[in-house]
């Protein structure tokens, strides 16, 4: 027999249970509660912003509800996007007024504006989502990565390919000791597809009314508004951008670190295109990237076992085709290619890691693959997406659950941007007090301090390693 007293109690309980009842049966099939939604911010909402934001909103969890660009012109799709989210300029009037409204923050502007806008996202504890390079200079990716602890924030750069299968396959194979030890890799992009290498531009231009050119300029040191520079441009001049290195190596050396196990060069070296005014009248230019280059970044490994020499190649340069393979089959793809040199072997991928080939190919059909270890991110590049937005709503315990974390992608980050101080530091002007004169550094061999970042031979190149933001601005 049921006493009274436990009679009630359960009576009480079963009562609760038809009263508490989960929040998608009181909003409908595929509602999503305010307090399980994720609010995002968007910084950078044109061009490759606008399809970054339109990947997180693939994710029903996830709401955009600010948008900020610097220019009115680069707006029309993500506004058209989402009509009910604010506008602002200027990141730092939205933190100002919408802190408390915002989650998360995507940042998607030109490579000079991506530390400061996100540093400033993380010191408001806010998730951070960062486009490739995930920063202009070395110092930068330092301070973010030390930054995503600091404020236990759960962070992803923008290397997209980063989740998807091939790069995964890859690794299974190398695991699987299908190559051997690696010693050599060598990587090629046929970037710069925008101008490089160009006289710096000139003229008087009137600022277009939709641009607040004084907000685009950011961190970058003053300049009048040139055409030329905006809307994709930009990427080919130090001011503002990182070349070819920065635009691709995050997507083309993904495999390299993700597979190898490295973290931070020791040495590198470099040479770069030379472009003419007359005879013997070097008309080379600071303020532009190289039309092209060859990079050399020696890798300690971190298991001791010596060293691994990667060469990074850009601007339509190729290495050599490897013996492996024949004569008609292609090398890469038309964006680029991968290739590691074993002592068992080599293997080739084209750019983002994409088709991973054994070499010679026929080992392809010869050799049984290896089974699959390595967990897919759902939905592969889109997953890189959705998957940061919801281990946004788990939390900064779970960061290492996505492809890119700062802990990841920023030693990566500064790996590819010591091959832009190389670049930067191959020929140093200086001026003699007849007004001529210049330095050459041409292939010098730059040593690196990775724990105090310092170069330890040449102290002229350190200026590359930490940018002077122009006043008003700060990290």
């Amino acid at each position: 027999m049921i006493s009274r007293r436990k009679f009630i109690s359960q009576a009480a309980t079963a009562a609760a249970a038809f009263t508490i009842l989960p929040r998608f049966v009181l909003g409908g099939k595929g509602f999503i509660a305010p307090s399980d939604t994720l609010y995002i911010a968007g910084i950078g909402v044109g061009g490759k912003g606008t399809s970054d934001l339109t990947g997180f909103a693939k994710n029903p969890s996830a709401k955009v509800v600010f948008l900020c660009d610097v220019d009115d012109r680069m707006t029309v799709d993500s506004k058209k996007n989402f009509p009910d989210a604010k506008y602002y300029k200027d990141f730092r009037v939205l933190f100002d007024k919408e802190s408390k409204g915002i989650d998360a923050v995507s940042v998607s502007t030109p490579d000079h504006t991506h530390a400061v806008a996100a540093m400033a996202a993380m010191q408001r504890g806010k998730h951070v989502y960062v486009q490739k390079p995930l920063t202009h200079d070395i110092y930068e990716a330092r301070m973010l990565t030390e930054a995503s602890h600091k404020y236990k924030v759960v962070t992803q750069m923008g290397n997209q390919m980063a989740s998807g299968d091939d790069v995964r396959k890859m690794k299974e194979m190398y695991d699987a000791g299908m190559i051997g030890k690696v010693t050599k890799v060598i990587a090629w992009t046929n970037r710069p597809v925008w101008p490089q290498g160009l006289p710096t531009p000139t003229g008087k231009f009137d600022v277009p009314a939709e641009l607040d050119w004084d907000l685009w300029l950011g961190t970058a040191q003053p300049i009048d508004f040139n055409p030329n520079y905006l809307p994709f441009n930009w990427r080919g001049w130090w001011n503002f951008g990182t070349g070819a290195l920065g635009d691709m190596a995050c997507h083309i050396l993904d495999p390299f670190f993700r597979i190898l196990p490295v973290d931070y060069p020791s040495e590198v070296e470099c040479s770069t295109t030379t472009t003419w005014n007359g005879f013997f009248d070097e008309a080379h230019n600071n303020d532009s990237c190289p039309a092209s280059s060859i990079v050399h970044l020696n890798f300690p490994r971190k298991d001791g076992q010596g060293n691994i020499l990667l060469t990074w190649m850009d601007g339509g340069l190729l290495p050599k085709r490897p013996d492996e393979l024949m004569p008609g089959e292609p090398m890469g793809d038309w964006d680029g290619g991968i290739i590691f040199e074993g002592t068992k072997g080599k293997l080739m991928a084209g750019c983002y890691g994409k088709n991973p080939t054994l070499l010679p190919t026929a080992r392809m059909k010869t050799e049984k693959m290896p089974a699959q270890k390595i967990a897919r991110v759902p939905g592969g590049s889109e997953g890189h997406y959705t998957e940061w937005v919801n281990v946004c709503k788990k939390g900064y315990e779970h960061r290492n659950e996505l492809s890119s974390p700062f802990d990841y992608s920023g030693p990566f980050t500064e790996a590819v941007l010591m091959g832009n101080l190389a670049l930067r530091s191959y020929v140093i002007q200086q001026t003699n007090a007849d007004g001529k004169g210049k330095s050459y550094t041409g292939r010098k061999k730059l040593l690196w301090d990775a724990t105090n970042m310092k170069i330890t031979n040449y102290d002229e190149a350190n200026a590359f390693v930490k940018r002077a933001y122009r006043q008003g601005w700060s990290l």
